[in-house]
């Protein structure tokens, strides 16, 4: 019995040494990510360009199909679209084609932009709560800015890549 214990706490000590790195602490490569790895998720993501009457706005795609298929199709050309006021809280109008519904519930915040009924793209300056897609959301800009911005009535974005 003396002699299995002996042997198995050789063990523990040899497993020990080996998960050591030569400054006796512990090697964090298996714990958590590389740092190469974060910087590279960060460059990989989605950035559409929002212009509306003379701004040039920024927003972060959404990891949905749908933003997806829209990054790729502003890869090949801007797109221009009339966005129409609606409920006094978000501008929507029709994309010259269909992207992937994946509809949930959501309830939205100032600046996401989202997709109703397959082919209209809607963004919001106000909350709402109704089944969307999600495309993204417009970077570093409030509620009260987006409403200023957009002002009364429709207006015209363009949307790059």
């Amino acid at each position: 019995m003396k002699l299995l214990l002996a042997i198995l706490g050789s063990a523990i000590i040899a497993l020990t040494a080996c998960s050591l790195g030569s400054s006796g602490k512990k090697a964090e490569s298996a714990e958590k990510p590389s740092e190469s790895y974060r910087d590279t998720t960060e460059e990989e993501d989605m950035k559409m360009k929002i212009s509306v009457n003379g701004t040039e706005l920024t927003a972060t795609l959404a990891e949905t199909a749908a933003a997806k298929e829209l990054a790729e199709k502003l890869k090949a050309e801007p797109v221009t679209v009339t966005l129409d006021e609606y409920g006094s809280f978000e501008k929507v109008g029709e994309l010259p084609w269909r992207l992937t519904q994946t509809d949930e519930s959501i309830v939205t915040e100032a600046g996401d932009i989202m997709l109703y009924q397959g082919s209209q793209m809607t963004i919001f300056y106000d909350s709402n709560s109704w089944s969307y897609t999600r495309l993204g959301s417009i970077d570093d800009i409030t509620g009260e800015e987006l409403a200023d911005l957009f002002g009364d009535g429709s207006i015209t974005v363009t949307l790059s890549y």
